[in-house]
């Protein structure tokens, strides 16, 4: 048995030409400009790249006290690091005692919630309720941790962190921020234009 192909067809791999599949909604429109998805504004262009993010914020921080439209800007960071700091060793029963606290402070809102409406003695509802929060919060604090079977017996902290900021503005108010820039010294040294 042979079919014929028909070359308006959409087919997955091939560019151009043809139509896509209709889905769930009904037929869809070919994405526009390269194929990638919408296009992500009017066109920007970078004032200058910083190496840390207090410096780029400080450039549009002194836009913005000149009045410059920084809704009209953006810091982007570039060459994203996920960087995960190892605070210490988690056992079980450090696990209980972090569920602990957590829990105190869930049964210390509850108390006190219920602590409004009550009629008699509020301040034993709001103790009642941080015992019990305490307690639950380290009974499943440790039966969490054990459950791991130890495959993350330490406690981290995680960060992204990039190598380069860069403060970039819409095209049409680029000349604007440029004579801005120009005017602001970043610790001593002139704000560095992107190339």
């Amino acid at each position: 048995m042979t079919t014929q192909s028909n070359p308006s067809a959409w087919q997955p791999g091939v560019t151009g030409g043809g139509t896509l599949p209709s889905g769930p909604g009904g037929r869809t429109a070919a994405p526009g400009g390269d194929g990638h998805g919408p296009a992500a504004g009017p066109p920007t262009v970078t004032l200058g790249a910083y190496p840390d993010y207090p410096s780029a914020q400080r450039v549009v921080d002194y836009l913005a006290d000149n009045r410059f439209p920084v809704e009209r800007t953006a810091i982007v960071g570039t060459d994203l690091t996920l960087v995960e700091t190892v605070l210490g060793r988690l056992t079980t029963a450090r696990a209980a005692l972090i569920g602990a606290g957590t829990g105190a402070w869930l049964g210390l809102f509850i108390g006190l919630l219920f602590g409004i409406f009550t009629v008699g003695n509020w301040l034993a509802v709001l103790l009642v309720g941080l015992v019990i929060g305490a307690v639950w919060g380290a009974v499943f604090g440790g039966v969490a941790h054990a459950m791991t079977g130890g495959k993350r017996d330490f406690t981290s902290a995680s960060s992204l962190r990039a190598n380069q900021y860069a403060v970039t503005v819409e095209a049409d108010v680029a000349e604007q921020a440029r004579q801005l820039v120009g005017r602001l010294h970043l610790g001593g040294r002139q704000a560095q234009p992107a190339t």
